[in-house]
């Protein structure tokens, strides 16, 4: 069975904002390369699980959320970092209905198990927003850790709370 590092995209790979869904709007997190080359280098598989109901919401197409997740993985590949799988809900409750994909649901995580052989126990969650944090525990995810760079956040059932990326490695170390 494989680990994985479940990463956000919104929030915890790029700079928040309003439905992002264009290469140019896109901005890197600080130290979210290094994140990922540690875990590459421990073996553990990079899968996204994003929610995106700006698809929903009609502000962007499944082409448009799939032109700059083909673009962004490429800038990962670039820095020497294989990202095996960018899972998204493309849902929103009040416009399409309930789903068993959209966090905190662990939809995507599951589906993601079964796909890749996961051990979900074993695995991580780094998120910005507490139902990333609570689609990993929904998924059975032990280590959790809440991406808090804007200290906005005091009520969480992460494991640990950082401000910087970089911590969560240097916690690991």
């Amino acid at each position: 069975m494989k680990k994985v590092l479940f990463l956000d995209r919104d929030g915890v790979i790029n700079v928040e904002k309003h439905y992002l869904y264009k290469k140019e709007d896109f901005e890197f997190i600080d130290g979210i390369f290094e994140l990922c080359q540690f875990f590459q280098d421990l073996g553990y598989l990079i899968i996204v699980v994003t929610n995106q109901s700006g698809i929903a919401r009609g502000y962007y197409s499944e082409e448009d959320f799939e032109n700059l997740t083909q673009w962004m993985i490429e800038k990962f590949k670039e820095n020497g970092i294989y990202i095996s799988k960018v899972y998204h809900c493309p849902h929103h409750p009040d416009i399409s209905g309930e789903c068993r994909c959209r966090k905190p649901k662990a939809g995507m995580l599951l589906e993601a198990q079964k796909e890749f052989d996961i051990d979900l126990k074993h695995s991580v969650m780094v998120g910005d927003k507490e139902r990333d944090i609570e689609a990993g525990i929904n998924a059975g995810i032990s280590e959790t850790y809440l991406f808090n760079e804007k200290q906005n956040i005091s009520d969480t059932k992460a494991t640990k709370t950082v401000t910087k990326l970089q911590e969560i490695w240097e916690n690991r170390c």
